[in-house]
């Protein structure tokens, strides 16, 4: 099984950037699709960003497309996500997730999954 540590969250004002990093254990990192999710509180896990096996598809949602970009290292076993133009709304703690299937993330339906623990992003007006 894969584990999964997120970092590099923090405050930063409106406008601003971030790159949060998806850290994973195992020689099979390689094999998962991964994914990004974000819930504020009181709120629903929403999906944010997913990038296939070998980094040659992604998706996004629509309210991040255009300032948010996902990649990953598989030699370093790590998936970064790229935050830009920061809005209030995007605050939110950010998780990552590993799954075989990349569709599946992209739908919220993981099932061969791993989370991490998530890393908090604030962004203030």
């Amino acid at each position: 099984q894969v584990q999964l540590v997120e970092s590099g969250g923090g405050l930063v004002q409106a406008g601003g950037s971030l790159r949060l990093s998806c850290a994973a254990s195992g020689r099979t990192f390689s094999s998962y699709a991964i994914g990004w999710f974000r819930q504020a509180p009181g709120k629903e896990r929403d999906f944010v960003a997913a990038i296939s096996r070998l980094g040659v598809t992604s998706s996004y949602a629509d309210s991040v497309k255009g300032r948010f970009a996902i990649s990953r290292d598989n030699a370093k076993n790590t998936v970064y996500l790229h935050m830009n133009s920061l809005k209030p709304e995007d605050t939110a703690l950010y998780y990552c997730a590993a799954d075989l299937v990349l569709g599946r993330i992209v739908a919220g339906t993981l099932t061969n999954d791993f989370w991490g623990q998530g890393t908090q992003v604030t962004v203030s007006s």
